[in-house]
């Protein structure tokens, strides 16, 4: 969704770098580049207005001109007002003092509230609550038996007394499902309410009848992010009308342009709780204004990365991995391994979305789009084609084996040959990080073993070679090794472009290559 927004300003700040300093006119012409991005990604006027004068009131103070790297300093200035703009820190979920706790749902038609309902209550199953969803719905066809098969999928309670489709008190139903919550021992409530079209009267009084009978501890107003402006005018509407105490965004993954995200914190005063990013209901995750700030400027995610890392990987399987890798040339990780490894991977989520949010991944960004996410399913189809003695060891697929392997997964033998060979690369790569080697190609680690080691003996090798006598000569020998470091030094770590280099010119390295096929 900020995709445009992250390259217009990614471009404006590489206009400001290795400056060693930054002029009054740099930074007005940063700050009305930074002004068009933002109009363009449809914020709202008086957001940006706000935000342009920030961020040039810091920039033209001490801030700026004191800084050792006053671009760098620029860009931190801008980060820091963009996560104020989204609303500062990150707002946690009220709980009630005395069990259930109730969250209210309450937003436009076609935001996505049933959904987003079943999401929530999965969200709040994996931090160790037991929900009830409630279907309070019952203008909307069939809007009960969604919110029912939403539950069901979600593997958590649902209370639908009423069957809607215009028959039944929503108002009552709320009521009663309170009792009802405390009689099964659920500790939180939520509670799925009418959608309405634009501001509708009667719904918005039917919103306040629900609010007062079953005082909510939460009123989450849920908001399409790809409705632009709008969002913000009904939200302030439905702020005035209703009340909320938090937004929930959903559909953060289409392709519009995603102002409202940036706009409704700032024009309601009220923070942006949840985010939607997906289909799929574990697509969704609390609101972190800093980390969706470091996103949108091109800096990655790490913490939401780790942390979906935690909730899918165990201690115990990673240390388990880790000293198969270890031992005999990583000889004991086996293509089972190798397939648990990779579904392990898929379930955090998708590939792209994954390298989307490691630091500096925004210069490959096309390679990342063209990523076939089907990759791991054919890889999956051959291994499954395999024996278990194939498995345990590849070393004895022969040609015979590879075509039944073929045959049996429904792709060409090149495609069984080049896994296996995959495999092998991968394994030796993954054995020498596991021993403390570190990556191909990459200077040792001091500590990690491996790098010292091998540094000691060049050093050993080095004192044992006689320079030539003769001046010229050595001066040549000088020159050749000076050269030969020169070229060493011109790429950049991971493979990553160094200074000069455009994002034209960037290659992954072999490894990878082979890796990925």
């Amino acid at each position: 969704m900020f995709d445009t927004l992250s390259d217009r300003l990614s471009a404006t700040f590489k206009s400001l770098r290795g400056k060693g300093r930054l002029t009054e006119q740099d930074i007005d012409s940063a700050a009305r580049e930074i002004r068009i991005a933002l109009l363009e990604a449809d914020v709202a006027l008086p957001v940006v207005r706000a935000f342009i004068s920030r961020v040039k009131e810091r920039a033209v103070g001490v801030e700026v001109s004191k800084a050792l790297n006053p671009s760098q300093q620029f860009i931190k200035i801008v980060n820091d007002e963009l996560v104020a703009i989204l609303g500062g820190e990150t707002r946690r979920l009220r709980f009630a003092k005395t069990a259930p706790t109730v969250i209210m749902l309450a937003g436009l038609q076609g935001a996505g509230k049933t959904t987003l309902a079943g999401k929530l209550g999965l969200w709040l199953k994996g931090q160790g609550h037991s929900p009830l969803l409630v279907a309070c719905d019952l203008q909307r066809p069939n809007a009960v038996n969604q919110l029912s098969v939403v539950a069901d999928r979600a593997g958590v309670a649902f209370y639908g007394p009423q069957p809607g489709n215009g028959v039944g008190d929503p108002v009552q139903v709320a009521k009663d499902s309170i009792e009802y919550a405390r009689s099964k021992v659920y500790d939180v409530v939520i509670v799925d309410t009418a959608g309405r079209l634009g501001i509708d009267q009667e719904l918005m009084q039917q919103a306040a009848d629900i609010r007062d009978a079953v005082s909510p501890d939460e009123i989450l107003f849920v908001v399409d992010a790809m409705i632009g402006q709008d969002a913000v005018n009904t939200a302030e509407a439905f702020r005035d009308g209703v009340g909320f105490d938090g937004v929930v965004l959903s559909k953060l993954d289409g392709d519009a342009r995603g102002g409202a995200a940036l706009s409704i914190a700032h024009v309601t005063g009220k923070q942006i709780m949840f985010a939607s990013n997906g289909e799929k209901l574990d697509d969704f995750d609390a609101f972190h204004p800093d980390r969706m700030a470091s996103r949108i400027l091109g800096m990655g995610d790490i913490l939401s990365l780790i942390e979906k890392a935690e909730q899918t990987f165990s201690q115990e399987e990673a240390a388990k991995m880790a000293s198969k890798l270890a031992s005999k040339k990583g000889q004991e990780f086996t293509l089972d391994d190798f397939l648990a490894q990779m579904e392990q991977v898929r379930k955090m989520g998708s590939i792209s979305k994954l390298l989307g949010m490691l630091p500096g991944m925004a210069q490959m960004k096309e390679q990342i789009n063209n990523i076939d996410e089907r990759e791991v399913d054919r890889v999956g189809a051959i291994i499954k084609s395999m024996t278990p003695a194939e498995r345990q060891d590849p070393t004895i697929i022969n040609g015979s084996r590879r075509a039944r392997i073929a045959k049996g997964s429904g792709v060409e033998v090149s495609a069984v040959k080049g896994l296996i060979e995959r495999f092998f690369e991968a394994r030796k790569m993954m054995s020498r990080m596991a021993q403390g080697g570190g990556m191909p190609g990459m200077p040792g680690i001091p500590g990690m073993g491996g790098g010292p080691g091998r540094q000691k003996k060049q050093i050993k090798q080095a004192k044992g070679k006689r320079k030539s006598g003769n001046p010229m000569k050595r001066k040549a020998e000088e020159q050749a090794a000076q050269a030969k470091r020169e070229q060493a030094q011109a790429g950049g770590a991971f493979g990553l472009p160094a200074a000069g280099q455009g994002p034209g010119d960037f290659e992954l390295p072999d490894e990878f290559k082979k890796f990925m096929g």
